[in-house]
């Protein structure tokens, strides 16, 4: 660690504040010395030390509420905390919130010493140049709590080779969190590529990850490089890969043990070194048990799981992403737009979000595309707001949900007859029952004087 390392310092006993800057000046450090948790804070806002040494007993807010603000804002800077006897007990339950560690007073000075350095060696600590530091997810706009712990996670993850796999609601921001951990990692150099496993058919998406020779198929005329020989030495994102048909999961689990793909139609397999991201909505453990998802499979992507909250679990998100959407959106359709007026940002702050982030943005392109004053008003914000949800619907899940009416109303006029839908569909048996399988359809509900109307409702996130 360099000795030039910046160490914000907090104590209301001026003596105590000069100790420890002498001492921590002598060994090399520069030194920001403050009386006050709310100076603490208040110096932070203006630049970012590498570690933060308060005392737990001070005016107004105590060190420990300090900390939890620290934790909120920064949640990779290090704290060390300086406790006297009867606040010990405090000091050690703060340890298992996150604390790096605490020191007893009156302690060593060889001994604060060298916990600073180990707490400067060991912790990712977020550098003094926050911007360029932030810039791995500079397009993740955030300012809550929720958010925040998820960053850190995901700047920590991000150092290892591990397959992570994300879980959260459609529109949650699954592929911006993945290309963030990719920009943070020591592959950040090398190619991001991304592919929506529900959104290829079936039948080309083998070809689409492994790739294929010429003449493997009906219009394969040349050699073809797969996704995962694409992303060489660098990240694959697979979403929505609870998706992902059963027998390509075999194959993928194959090429993930061995690190290898034969492209389709080839003799020989080709090695590749790319890290996975998987992302999905689904249940996957419901997946596995319904015997929809490969147990080895789910094991080999969920080394680590990060799991984004939902719009409305980050609202105090909401205004900071309107206005940067409009600010962007501002631009692409030439206008001068300065912001929502206040009783519309209420509005949006206040809405249910089914569609989480990428509904907003529908939302907000809607009242910049429309609008002809400078500040946006409620009347156009209620009116996007009203928009039908297919509006937000992404084209993988308008065919999810078109798949899924399409069924049920084969299976209603064919009285649940597998053999006659399937031909009417123009589909063999064992497809058309894959289909079904897919969607959670029972063909003998459908039939009968009792059939209950329609198959319920699969579960669609919007």
């Amino acid at each position: 660690m360099s000795q030039k390392a910046c160490v914000l310092v907090v104590d209301d006993d001026a003596d105590m504040l000069r100790l420890l800057s002498i001492r921590l000046t002598a060994a090399g450090y520069r030194v920001v010395g403050v009386s006050s948790a709310e100076a603490a804070l208040s110096q932070l806002a203006v630049a970012l030390p590498q570690l933060v040494i308060s005392d737990v007993q001070l005016p107004g807010m105590d060190g420990l509420a300090l900390f939890a603000a620290i934790r909120a804002r920064h949640p990779v800077l290090p704290v060390i905390l300086l406790t006297a006897h009867g606040t010990i007990p405090d000091a050690v339950e703060a340890t298992s919130r996150g604390v790096y560690t605490y020191l007893t007073k009156p302690f060593d000075g060889k001994a604060l010493l060298e916990t600073i350095a180990r707490a400067l060696v060991l912790s990712a600590t977020a550098p003094v140049d926050e911007p360029v530091a932030e810039a791995w997810r500079a397009d993740i706009v955030s300012r809550s709590s929720a958010m925040a712990e998820v960053l850190a996670e995901t700047r920590l993850v991000a150092a290892s080779d591990a397959s992570v796999l994300i879980r959260g609601e459609s529109g949650a921001g699954k592929e911006l969190l993945a290309q963030a951990i990719h920009r943070a990692s020591p592959r950040a150099a090398r190619p991001f590529v991304a592919v929506n496993c529900s959104a290829i058919p079936e039948a080309l998406l083998e070809s689409e990850l492994f790739g294929h020779v010429k003449g493997a198929f009906t219009g394969a005329v040349a050699n073809r490089r797969g996704l995962f020989q694409e992303a060489a030495g660098g990240t694959l994102f697979l979403d929505e890969i609870g998706d992902m048909p059963l027998p390509l999961q075999v194959k993928l689990l194959r090429v993930l043990q061995e690190r290898q793909v034969r492209p389709v139609g080839a003799q020989q397999s080709v090695p590749v070194d790319v890290r996975i991201l998987s992302a999905t909505h689904r249940d996957l453990e419901a997946a596995m048990a319904g015997g929809e998802f490969r147990e080895d499979l789910y094991y080999r992507l969920n080394v680590v799981t990060l799991t984004l909250p939902t719009l409305a679990q980050r609202r105090e998100d909401i205004p900071l992403l309107a206005q940067h959407f409009l600010d962007r959106l501002a631009t692409k359709y030439g206008k001068k737009l300065n912001g929502f007026a206040s009783d519309a940002m209420s509005a949006l702050a206040t809405a249910a979000w089914p569609g989480n982030v990428r509904q907003l943005h529908n939302v907000v392109e809607q009242v910049c595309a429309l609008t002809t004053t400078p500040l946006i008003p409620l009347a156009l914000v209620q009116r996007a707001l009203r928009v039908p949800t297919v509006e937000v619907l992404t084209y993988a899940e308008a065919r999810q949900r078109f798949e899924h009416e399409y069924l049920v109303n084969l299976l209603k006029l064919t009285d649940g007859h597998v053999a006659d839908a399937a031909r009417l569909a123009d589909r063999n048996r064992t497809e058309f029952y894959r289909l079904l399988q897919k969607h959670g359809l029972t063909p003998g509900l459908f039939r009968g004087e009792s059939l209950p109307g329609e198959a319920p409702d699969l579960p669609v996130a919007l």
